[in-house]
C-alpha cells in the first residue's frame, strides 16, 4: 500500500476532495475544527463580535500555530495582548482572497479566549451547521505553509474527511499527523493482507471471500452494533424509558459502533475484490508486468467497485438506523408497525401504534403518531411530508447539520423533529429554541408514555 494512496479520495473532480486529496497526503501535521456557530456566524451577519474562529489554549500552545508574542502597547498597565501572525493559503478562495496574513490573538483581559482572524469570509459564510475547518501544516523550503479549507457538513467530502481521519461524531477540535495514521492503516490490514496473499496461492480466495470478507446483511451488522452497545453499557435491551439519554444512544450505536464495524468489513471485501479483478482466481505466476496489464485493462472494474463501495456506505446507513429505531421501541414495550402502506405510495417507516388504531375514529386516535427515520436529512425530510396526512408526524435523525431556516419549514408543514439530547444545545447546531425540535428523552416521556394508556 503506497503511502499517498491511502488517501486516494473516491469521486475526486466532486466538490472540494481533489484539494482535501492532496493537502493530507502534503501536511505534515493536520489541525480539524467542527465549527461552532459562532465561527461561521462573524461570516454571515454584521451584527457578530467574533471576527473568526476560536481556538481553545490546548491547540493554541500545542505547536501548530506559531508562538506567540507579547504585542508592545502605549499603556505599559495594559493587560498584555500575545499574538502571532502567519501566512495562510485558502484554494477555495476567489483572486486575492487566496492568500490571507492570519493572526491568532489573545487578549490576557478575557482569560484563555483566542482567535484567528484575518479569514476570507467567502469560506465560512455558505457553511452548514457543524461544518469543519482542515488546516494543513507542511515546510516549503525553509518555510512553514499553512493550507486551509472549509468542509461542509452536509457534503459528501464530509463523509470522507471523517473516513479518512477516523473522527468520531462526538469530535471538536483535534490535531492529526497524516504519516502516522498511513502507518496505522497499513498495521490494521498488514494481517488480513498475508491471508489473502495465501488464499490466492492456495487457490481458495474463493472460499476465503466467503469465510473471511463477506459483508453482513444490513440486519444482521445492525444486530451486532446493538450487542457490541448493550455488553459495553451493561443493558439487556434498548428500553428507551430506561436508558438516560435514548437518543444518544441510538447515535453512538449507529454513528459509532456501527460505522466501525462497517468500515472493517467493507475493508476486506473490497481488498479481496481487488485481488480478484486483476489477479484472478485461480493462482499462477505474473510477472509485474502482466499485473499492470492487468490493473489497467480492468480499470473499469475497479472503478465500478470503488464506486459501489461510496454507494454501500450511503445505502445502508438509513435502513440501519430504522432497525435501531425498530429495536429500541420493542426493548421499551412501544406498539407499533413497520413499513405499512397508508395509500399509494405512502409507506411510512412506523406507525404508532398502528394503522387500524389511527384509523379507526374514535377520539383516541388523534394520540396516534407516523414516525419516520432518517439518518441524514438533507432535503430528504420533505419526502416524509406527504406521509403525514392528518397525523402527528415526527421525524427522528442524528444530523448536526440542519440549518435553522430548514427546521422552520418543517414546523410550517407540522413536522417534528427528534433529535439526540446531545444535539439539542451543542454550539455547533441550530437546534435549540425550535419549538418543533425535541430530545428522544423528551419523544418517549412526553409523548410516547402519556399516549401509551390509550394505546391500550
Amino acid at each position: 500500500m503506497s503511502e499517498q494512496g491511502i488517501f486516494d479520495f473516491e469521486n475526486e473532480d466532486d466538490g472540494q476532495a481533489g484539494l482535501l486529496t492532496d493537502l493530507l497526503n502534503r501536511a505534515e501535521r493536520v489541525l480539524v475544527k467542527k465549527l461552532s456557530n459562532n465561527d461561521r456566524d462573524w461570516a454571515r451577519f454584521a451584527n457578530k463580535h467574533q471576527a473568526g474562529v476560536y481556538i481553545p489554549a490546548e491547540q493554541r500552545e500545542g505547536g501548530f500555530f506559531p508562538p506567540l508574542e507579547t504585542k508592545a502597547r502605549k499603556d505599559a498597565n495594559a493587560a498584555p495582548i500575545r499574538e502571532a501572525w502567519f501566512d495562510t493559503y485558502w484554494p477555495q478562495a476567489s483572486g486575492d482572497e487566496r492568500s490571507k496574513h492570519t493572526r491568532i490573538v489573545h487578549y490576557t483581559s478575557k482569560g484563555p479566549e483566542t482567535h484567528m482572524t484575518r479569514l476570507p469570509k467567502e469560506c465560512f459564510g455558505y457553511l452548514s451547521p457543524a461544518s469543519f475547518l482542515v488546516m494543513g501544516r507542511y515546510r516549503q523550503g525553509e518555510d512553514t505553509a499553512y493550507e486551509c479549507l472549509t468542509i461542509d457538513s452536509a457534503s459528501d467530502d464530509a463523509e470522507l474527511l471523517l473516513a479518512q481521519l477516523d473522527i468520531t461524531p462526538d469530535f471538536l477540535i483535534g490535531e492529526f499527523e497524516p504519516a502516522e495514521i498511513r502507518a496505522r492503516e497499513q498495521d490494521r490490514v498488514l494481517d488480513f493482507v498475508e491471508e489473502l496473499i495465501a488464499a490466492w496461492h492456495a487457490g481458495t480466495i474463493v472460499d476465503f471471500a466467503r469465510a473471511r470478507a463477506a459483508m453482513p446483511k444490513t440486519e444482521e451488522l445492525a444486530g451486532l452494533a446493538r450487542g457490541r452497545y448493550l455488553e459495553l453499557h451493561g443493558l439487556e435491551r434498548l428500553d428507551p424509558f430506561v436508558i438516560k439519554r435514548p437518543g444518544d444512544a441510538l447515535r453512538e450505536i449507529s454513528r459509532i459502533i456501527e460505522w466501525d464495524m462497517f468500515r472493517e468489513f467493507q475493508r476486506r471485501e473490497r481488498a479481496v475484490d481487488l485481488v480478484r479483478i486483476v489477479m484472478g482466481d485461480k493462482p499462477r505466476d505474473m510477472t509485474v508486468a502482466e499485473v499492470i496489464r492487468r490493473l489497467v485493462s480492468e480499470l473499469p472494474q475497479v472503478d465500478a467497485l470503488m464506486l459501489s463501495a461510496s454507494q454501500q456506505r450511503k445505502s445502508r446507513a438509513g435502513y440501519s438506523y430504522e432497525h435501531h429505531i425498530e429495536a429500541m421501541l420493542a426493548g421499551g414495550g412501544i406498539p407499533f408497525e413497520k413499513q405499512v402502506v397508508i395509500e399509494a405510495k405512502k409507506r411510512p417507516d412506523f406507525i404508532l401504534p398502528s394503522l387500524r388504531f389511527i384509523r379507526s375514529g374514535d377520539a383516541a386516535a388523534a394520540s396516534g403518531l407516523i414516525l419516520s427515520a432518517k439518518t441524514t436529512l438533507r432535503e430528504r425530510w420533505k419526502q416524509v411530508e406527504r406521509e403525514k396526512g392528518e397525523h402527528r408526524l415526527y421525524l427522528t435523525t442524528v444530523d448536526e447539520n440542519i440549518a435553522g431556516n430548514a427546521i422552520e419549514d418543517m414546523a410550517s408543514l407540522g413536522v417534528h423533529l427528534v433529535i439526540p439530547e446531545s444535539l439539542m444545545d451543542a454550539r455547533e447546531t441550530e437546534y435549540s429554541g425550535h419549538k418543533n425540535v425535541l430530545t428522544f428523552e423528551q419523544f418517549c416521556s412526553g409523548v410516547i408514555r402519556p399516549a401509551m394508556n390509550q394505546w391500550a
